[in-house]
């Protein structure tokens, strides 16, 4: 199932591994500590891959009837959990590649799940529902209907969950169902990411402009001028940098000292097509790009957001998610025709 890959990376990105799994590669993530490499696939697939060779660990193909939507890695990386169309959050076990738990969430698709940051709660939203569990799998929290279906959901904090649709963005407590904080704006919220202490929320929109708050505050503000919705986004592990797609160019707001108002971003040119995922490694300033074009890029970025390409490939199709190993050293990513391809970086 695995062989080296066929493509010419260039710069930091070295010749690793490629394999293929079923269908278009949905979602994936590194899991014990970079030894393995879970992915599932549009077709319901789950598959797990040594880190180091590529070898196939175990494949598990039809888990999701209708497909795979979305993965999260547990913090402890021996679990993982998908969500799919059938309305299902099934709870893996890495080493096995057995189902721990399988949790019915509602009759619509499971677009987003996530683990709280020590662990100890999974949350998933269904339609305009999110409902959170504990670690035995039982439902501790429901929400009310969201004005409409929830596009984004993300952990702010160990019980604190921020949650993403139409006209706002929402904070709960997900132990007594509160409503902390409503953050408001009048569009269709498409995406989001919030800075890793939690106080600056991120927003695409469908207006293809980018709306930001600071919590601390209640500050917000937009960035506009975007060809395209901003559906990628990401913050570097300090909370400095936010790179956002919305185009074939990636830009870079810093928000050192007063910015990003009043600033001018760093735009990085190289994709011949809409970037469709970005990620930052965890240490460092590396960021990597991907794009409809199937080109992966990566870039050795300042604190003012300026940077230049240090590494590219290309994938067989259009790049469907990045995952930087927890260490920094190899880069996975997945493409539309089911390809999965590791470089080294270092």
């Amino acid at each position: 199932m695995s062989e080296l890959s066929v493509d010419s990376p260039r710069g930091v990105l070295r010749r690793g591994w490629s394999a293929a799994v079923g269908d278009y590669a949905i979602a994936g993530g590194w899991t014990l500590g970079g030894e393995a490499l879970a992915v599932g696939d549009a077709a319901g697939g789950v598959y797990a891959f040594d880190g180091k060779s590529g070898a196939s660990a175990w494949a598990r193909q039809g888990a999701h009837d209708g497909g795979v939507l979305a993965m999260a890695i547990h913090p402890s990386g021996t679990a993982f959990a998908t969500a799919g169309q059938d309305g299902r959050v099934l709870i893996w076990d890495v080493a096995e590649g057995q189902v721990k738990q399988a949790i019915d969430v509602g009759s619509g698709w499971v677009e987003n799940v996530a683990w709280s940051p020590d662990g100890q709660w999974l949350a998933a939203s269904c339609s305009r529902q999110v409902r959170a569990y504990g670690a035995d799998g039982g439902e501790v929290w429901r929400s009310d209907d969201h004005p409409s279906t929830v596009s984004a959901i993300a952990w702010s904090r160990a019980g604190e969950l921020a949650t993403a649709c139409y006209c706002r963005v929402a904070f709960f407590d997900v132990s007594t169902g509160e409503l902390r904080q409503k953050l408001e704006w009048q569009g269709s919220l498409v995406s989001m990411v919030l800075s890793p202490d939690g106080d600056i929320v991120a927003c695409g929109s469908q207006d293809n402009s980018v709306h930001f708050w600071r919590r601390s505050t209640a500050q917000d503000s937009m960035m506009s001028g975007y060809p395209a919705k901003p559906s990628a986004l990401a913050f570097d592990d300090t909370g400095t940098l936010l790179a956002t797609g919305g185009g074939d160019a990636v830009t870079v707001w810093s928000f050192r000292g007063r910015g990003p108002e009043g600033t001018r971003p760093g735009v990085l040119k190289r994709h011949a097509q809409p970037v469709t995922t970005l990620a930052f490694a965890r240490r460092g300033m590396r960021l990597a790009s991907a794009a409809r074009d199937g080109a992966v890029v990566v870039w050795s970025l300042q604190r003012n957001g300026k940077g230049r390409r240090i590494g590219s490939a290309v994938l067989a199709d259009i790049g469907a998610g990045l995952y930087w190993r927890p260490d920094g050293r190899a880069l996975a990513a997945l493409d539309a025709q089911g390809g999965v391809t590791v470089w080294r970086t270092g």
